[in-house]
């Protein structure tokens, strides 16, 4: 059974809300998933690349296309300031 994401915009993201919870629970998924975003990252910076982040919200699960600015220990940084909590996300790509 396919899950699908609502693809957002990036300026949407101010107006989320995010519960504590982590989406994943296998360790070798979150393992992946700060790698995952530590590539993004060096894909926003070096080359101005644009990739697909799939997170889940308080409300669905949702997706954006957009630039990561920053990594911090628990947000991923984006363009605007706007950021989503590295424990909502699922993946990268």
């Amino acid at each position: 059974m396919a899950t699908s994401f609502e693809n957002i915009a990036k300026e949407q993201i101010h107006s989320l809300k995010f519960p504590h919870t982590d989406v994943l629970d296998n360790p070798q998924a979150i393992s992946q998933r700060k790698v995952d975003l530590q590539r993004a990252l060096a894909l926003g910076n070096l080359e101005h690349s644009k990739i697909k982040i799939f997170f889940e919200d308080n409300q669905s699960k949702k997706m954006v296309e957009t630039t990561v600015w920053a990594l911090t220990d628990e947000q991923v940084v984006l363009k605007q300031g706007a950021g989503i909590p590295i424990n909502r996300i699922y993946f990268a790509a």
